[in-house]
This record gives structure tokens, sequence and C-alpha cells, in this order.
């Protein structure tokens, strides 16, 4: 399943309905114990192989516990997918929590709610190593020029190969300088339509996940989404259409598998059966192949020497307001779980990325991508995470546009520049009407 940050459904309710003051018991109890609620996603075990986050995260609250006895910390699960929608229903009955997981495209929902904290002057502090994270976690936390999150989860695109099908057709394994001209001539030579092997495949259900591929693969082009005052669309440039033809070519040439239904591990089936040469996908996915001796590259640049841009979706920590006593006890635990020793420890126990760059300098890094190959590669990846979708009401619908188009495209329903002009002209449409 692919890990992309995005709610399942565009804002179903505008966050600023919400107008309570705070929840209930904002100050400490007469003791000085301070009691908080967290909202996270993460499945409890059983089964144990499930519940390698939730075991973390329960123990780095424990390890916060004892160097502050009188915070005490409820976790609650809440789905991800529905975070959205819970936590609007509870700012609308004054029963929010004091932390909420947001994945990051709900973030300019989430920010319509007076109750969220703004931590803007609060992640200068340097305990938490405000700049240590990726351009593009920092953009998704904020909204407005506000920071409204702090990273919870990063993760980055990549491609991963299958290192038999390379040497089967003496192709030499890909370098960090690749180029998409490279990877177009190694899936022609591994593909053969007669026996149903493709080179690469690529998402066209016209979802979130055909367009953030995409998007990759645009910036890597040197082209944007949107104008820099994000009012106009820009994806019909150039470079958008390079990228777009370059695909289309690919499927022209039978060496690009289209999946129409990429959530349902028809590509991630076909890899392991030797079927696909390559798999632009994220470390999420790792565990998915256990039936392939794989490599992990870096996305691949449109120029030599040229851009190697990945495309990430951070997801968040919110903090809502619920009083002095419990904002400042939820400030004091978030800056705790996003120290690098905390966060290397949480990765070594989970396969997550850590949320901050200097963590691949601790000691106990290289343990990291010995327990879970490939991650490696994936975690210096975040260098190349320099921008984010923009973090707009208008985007899910835009994306929606968008993906349609550049399905239409693969299939040949239009040319790239039209298809691209087409959903441009949609875009410009949303951007016109305040709040999508």
């Amino acid at each position: 399943m692919k890990r992309l940050g995005v709610a399942a459904s565009i804002a179903l309710v505008l966050l600023a309905a919400a107008c309570g003051s705070g929840g209930a018991g904002g100050s400490a109890a007469p003791d000085g114990v301070v009691n908080l609620v967290l909202w996270m996603g993460y499945t409890p075990p059983p089964p144990a192989s499930q519940g390698a986050e939730y075991e973390s995260l329960k123990g780095l609250i424990a390890d916060f516990t004892r160097l502050h006895p009188k915070i005490h910390i409820k976790m609650e699960y809440v789905d991800n997918d529905y975070a959205l929608q819970k936590v609007t229903v509870a700012l609308q009955g004054n029963e929010q929590p004091d932390i909420s997981y947001q994945y990051g495209t709900n973030m300019p929902q989430v920010a319509q709610a007076p109750e969220v904290v703004n931590l803007t002057k609060i992640i200068k502090q340097p305990a938490y190593g405000w700049s240590d994270f990726t351009p593009g976690e920092r953009d998704v936390a904020t909204v407005g020029g506000k920071v409204l999150g702090i990273p919870a989860l990063v993760d980055n695109l990549a491609v991963v190969y299958n290192k038999t099908l390379f040497a089967q057709h003496h192709l030499a394994t890909p370098g960090p300088d690749w180029t998409w001209s490279q990877l177009v001539a190694d899936a022609k030579a591994i593909s053969d339509p007669a026996k149903k092997i493709f080179g690469l495949t690529f998402p066209a259900d016209g979802s979130e996940t055909t367009v953030w591929e995409y998007e990759a693969m645009l910036w890597e082009a040197g082209g944007h989404l949107l104008n820099a005052s994000d009012s106009k669309a820009a994806f019909n440039s150039a470079a958008g259409v390079r990228a777009l033809t370059m695909l289309r070519q690919m499927q022209q040439a039978h060496s690009l598998y289209l999946d129409f239904h990429p959530d349902a591990g028809t590509s991630e089936s076909l890899f392991n059966s030797g079927k696909l040469g390559m798999i632009i996908t994220g470390p999420w996915d790792l565990s998915s192949f256990p039936a392939v001796h794989y490599g992990v590259q870096i996305m691949p640049s449109f120029n030599p020497g040229g851009s190697h841009q990945t495309i990430s979706g951070p997801d968040n920590w919110v903090v809502f307001n619920n009083g002095p006593a419990r904002v400042k006890a939820s400030l004091q635990f978030l800056q705790f779980l996003v120290q690098p020793a905390n966060l290397l420890k949480n990765s070594l126990a989970t396969g997550d990325l850590p949320t901050r760059l200097s963590v691949q300098k601790l000691p106990g890094f290289a343990e990291f991508n010995k327990k879970y190959p490939g991650a490696g590669l994936f975690a210096q990846n975040l260098h190349n995470v320099l921008q984010a979708r923009p973090q707009i009401p208008q985007y899910p619908r835009i994306s929606a546009a968008l993906g349609r188009e550049v399905v239409a495209a693969l299939l040949g329903q239009a040319s790239p520049q039209a298809a691209l002009n087409s959903a441009a002209q949609q875009a410009n449409t949303y951007l016109a009407t305040p709040g999508g």
C-alpha cells in the first residue's frame, strides 16, 4: 500500500466552524500532574508484526514519563485516514486531544482551527533543531507562513531495481549520477512483452499515487507545479511536457507497465515474481520484496549532472490548545520525541526513516541499514527532498484534475501538452476560487 500522507477525502468540514476555547482541565492538578491525550494511527498488536510503531511510541512515552513523572500521556488509536474528520468533530464539541497525528495534506484544513498552537517561534529553540529537518518537511508543516506541526514521519521515492534481471541483461546497475535516458534504455532492454516482463511500472489510476510520482519527475525536469504565488498552474511547461512525453513513449514501447490498481499490490507482486525490472516506491515497500535480490538508487536526473529531486509525504504532530499547562507539557514531549537519539531508537525499532538529517551521523546509524537493507539509501535520499506539494486547500482538486489528464496522455487519449493544458485550465479555475 502506498504511504502518501493523503487524507481519504477532501476536507469534509471547515475547521473554522469549531470555535471552542480549549478542552477542559487546562491547568495542572493540585499535585502538579498534567494528563495529556495523544491521538495516533499506529496499530496496536496483535499481531506483533504490525505493532512495531505502536510499541516504539509506547516505549518512548515510558522513557519520557521517567524523566517527567508528573506528565502522563494517554495513547488513543485514531485511523490516520479519518484523523482530520475526527478532530473536526472533537473541536466542535471542545473535546480535542492535546496532540494529534495528521497527514501533511490535512494541514491547510487543520490550520483553520483557532485551537491549533502556532509553533513558529517555539521551533526556533535549538532543542527542536528545525533546520535539521528537510526543506520538504518544514514546508509541509507550514501553512500561510505559520509552523503548525512537528514532523512525525518522513519518506521519499527512489528506484528499487531487480539486480538479477539487470545481471541477466548485462546491464550496469544504476549509479547515483544516472539519468532518465539510462533508465529508459534499461527498461527497454529488460522488457519482453510476449512474456509480460516490463522494465518499469507506473501508477495509472489517476489518484494522488499517480500525481506524486509525476510531480517528482516534473521537479527533476526543472518544472514547478504552481507559480511562486500559488495562483496559477505551471506544470504545463516544457519541463512538464518532457516528463509526461517520456512516460508516454515508454508505454508505446511496451516497456512501461501501467498499474490501474496501485494500492492493490499488483506491481509489488510482479516485482517479486521477476516480471518487473524497476519500481518507483518508498521505504515502506522494502519488506514487500522477500523474493527479490534488489538494489535501491536515487531518482534519475533528466540531464547529466542535473537534479535528482524526490518527493516526500511527511506527516505531522499537531498540538491543540487545551490550556497553558497541557500545551507546555505537550511541547516538552515533542521536543523529547525529536531528539536525534530518540529518532534513531524509533528507526531501529520500526524501519521508519529518521525525520532529522543529523541522525545519519550518529554512531548507531549503520545498524539501521544493516537491519533494513536499502533503508539507508532512502535516508540519504532525504537530502534530495527540496520542496513539497503546495499547502493550499485547492490542492486535492488540482491533484485530481492532473491525475486524470496524466492517465489520458498515457493512454493516448490526448497529447502530453494538450492533457497538461486541460489540467492547468481546471487548476486555474480552482485557484481563482477562495478556499478551493
